[in-house]
């Protein structure tokens, strides 16, 4: 069986979000899945996803520091600046997360380790509402 369906997330700062519940609140439809896959994909440039801690919300805080570093913001080779100096690096950023995940699923709940959590990765300083698009796919 398959089930597809987007889901808004509201509105997040520029960092690293714990969303879980977030996208768990929107999908019922999860607990009628005894065993699949769930497959989340955001539909935009400047931000990402990725699994990591949940508990700890320096993790997240330690993430964003380590992206500006790594990805800085007014580099003069950027020629793609158009929406501000967070424009580029947060195309870039977006590309080194990854802009899907796949969760397997195991009687209606996500088979996540006990310390993980869905993140979104909000690469622009404001990046407004963003969209997923989930698939489930299961018996």
């Amino acid at each position: 069986m398959w089930w597809q369906k987007s889901i808004q997330l509201s509105a997040k700062e520029r960092g690293f979000h714990l969303i879980t519940d977030e996208i768990l609140a929107q999908l019922s439809e999860l607990k009628s899945v005894n065993i699949g896959l769930l497959h989340i994909f955001i539909q935009h440039t400047s931000a990402s996803l990725t699994i990591n801690e949940n508990a700890d919300h320096t993790v997240r805080q330690d993430f964003e520091c380590f992206f500006n570093q790594a990805v800085p913001e007014n580099e003069p080779y950027y020629k793609h600046d158009y929406e501000g100096s967070d424009d580029m690096p947060a195309h870039l950023k977006s590309s080194l997360l990854g802009a899907s995940l796949i969760i397997p699923i195991t009687q209606g709940q996500l088979n996540m380790g006990t310390w993980q959590g869905i993140y979104l990765c909000e690469h622009r300083n404001f990046g407004g509402k963003r969209r997923l698009i989930v698939t489930l796919q299961g018996e």
